[in-house]
């Protein structure tokens, strides 16, 4: 019979952990500045001995730190810690807010504030939800209570787009609420604004918008109807035989299609559209010379607050509250150092890109070169997870428009000349031989790839397919117009 015990044994593992104070540096690395900035107020609001200087009095970083370091110094050498009989610690942040609020109440709120804090809120506006939008015309819909209730499921069913992808049946089934009285809301969901709400795909969409124009028996409406795959395919000659219209009607009719909303529902979609504040500026000065700018306008500039300070050079404190305010103090230096690391980081790689991309600057994207982190990384003297920590999510404000840090980093080819071309200059070059071709013979794919060589760009025609679809650009045989 066999016996259980225990047995110690050794193991060695090689593992990473980040200290917090690591962490929270790379956090800062990361942010764009409009973040940051939020960043920044969440540690003045922990940190009691943390102040943002006054515009007025602002300080370089570096002026900061040394006198962090130098009052720190003095504070070590000549100090006492040992007296006991000092006020608690907690008191300190509570005495120091009504200080400042005692010296900020001098200005009182008049009747004209007021009035101008009532206008801006009334002047506040809420986006409306595309459920907010019909629930409101549901509730002023003469209907009944039980077909009320029907609206009501099927605007909860309804997709970004507007579209209900569910059938009626199984609504009906789902929701416990008759066929028919499903199918009659329906009727009166399609009624509502805006056109074409409800619909089941862009097909009867479009055909729906067109009945409620007194549309219904037009050339488009029957186009829709009878020929939609020919029409998405752009199959004119094709349509022009079934239908028996000539080029000019059914071009016509092609166009009122056009004029109509393919997702109802999209206006009142989430606004997925963000403030973009470039954390960089790149222009030319009056003296044609490269300048940089860090944007540092939603950056509070830091300093150790002055009455912690001389709290410590009265010489009152205990040992706790000693301990208390120097590590609050590490950490506010910390803070600073972690903010002046950041934009020097910033900086330096913003310099590099534009020592490299400068033909980019002078001319655009066609000049755009490739350039990897790695590249950048060695020439800053940084890891490569680094320079890709400080660009993420920010943009870079330049003479041709405001671009993210990560567009200036791409793969490339090697052009016949010798010359390395980077994919977004292929890209450009291959959009702008399609907006100037002649729409009744647009350019194969091949025709593309001789026009490049003429570039002296070589690629195989399959890559230039594969940009054209990142382009967003039909086929060939799509974006023929037929006279």
């Amino acid at each position: 019979m066999a016996t259980q015990g225990f047995q110690q044994t050794q193991k060695q593992t090689q593992s990473l952990v980040l200290a917090p104070q690591l962490r929270h540096s790379l956090k800062i690395l990361q942010a764009p500045a409009v973040e940051l900035r939020t960043s920044i107020l969440a540690e003045l609001q922990a940190n009691p001995l943390l102040e943002e200087l006054p515009p007025e009095s602002v300080l370089s970083v570096e002026e900061q730190i040394d006198s962090t370091n130098d009052s720190e110094r003095d504070q070590d050498e000549e100090i006492n810690f040992d007296a006991e009989d000092f006020s608690v610690l907690e008191r300190m942040s509570e005495d120091l807010r009504q200080q400042y609020a005692q010296e900020n109440s001098g200005q009182s709120y008049t009747t004209e504030d007021e009035e101008r804090r009532e206008h801006f809120l009334n002047s506040l506006t809420e986006s409306v939800s595309l459920q907010q939008h019909l629930l409101q015309q549901a509730e002023l819909a003469d209907t009944g209570d039980a077909e009320r209730e029907a609206i009501f499921y099927l605007i909860g069913s309804l997709d970004d787009s507007g579209y209900l992808t569910d059938t009626v049946s199984n609504i009906a089934l789902t929701s416990r609420i008759p066929y028919t009285t499903v199918q009659k809301a329906l009727e009166t969901l399609q009624s509502f604004d805006p056109p074409g709400i409800g619909t089941k795909d862009l097909q009867d969409c479009l055909v729906t918008q067109l009945v409620l124009r007194d549309r219904g028996d037009s050339l488009a409406a029957k186009i829709l109807r009878n020929h939609f795959q020919l029409l998405v395919r752009r199959r004119v000659p094709d349509i022009k035989r079934k239908t028996g219209a000539s080029t000019e009607e059914i071009e016509k009719a092609i166009g009122e299609i056009g004029s109509l909303e393919p997702a109802p529902g999209r206006r009142f979609s989430a606004d997925s559209n963000t403030v973009i504040e470039p954390d960089v500026t790149i222009y030319k000065d009056e003296y044609d010379n490269w300048q940089i700018i860090l944007n540092n306008d939603y950056i509070p500039r830091l300093r150790i607050n002055g009455v912690y300070k001389d709290l410590l050079a009265k010489g009152s404190l205990n040992k706790q509250e000693k301990n208390f305010l120097l590590e609050h103090i590490r950490s506010g230096k910390f803070l600073i150092n972690s903010i002046e690391q950041r934009q020097q980081t910033i900086e330096h790689i913003s310099r590099e890109i534009l020592d490299v991309q400068r033909d980019f600057f002078e001319a655009g994207v066609s000049k755009l070169r490739p350039l990897t982190m790695n590249a950048i990384a060695e020439r800053v003297g940084v890891h490569e997870t680094t320079v890709s920590r400080a660009i993420a999510n920010k943009y870079i404000r330049t003479p041709h428009g405001v671009f993210p840090f990560k567009y200036f980093f791409t793969p490339g080819f090697t052009a016949a000349n010798g010359e390395s071309v980077s994919n977004k200059t292929i890209k450009d070059h291959i959009a702008q031989i399609i907006a100037n071709e002649n729409p009744a013979k647009p350019h194969s794919d091949q025709s593309i790839v001789n026009q490049l060589q003429g570039k002296n760009i070589k690629i195989a025609r399959r890559t230039v397919a594969k940009y054209r679809e990142e382009l967003g650009i039909l086929p060939t045989n799509l974006r023929r117009r037929y006279e």
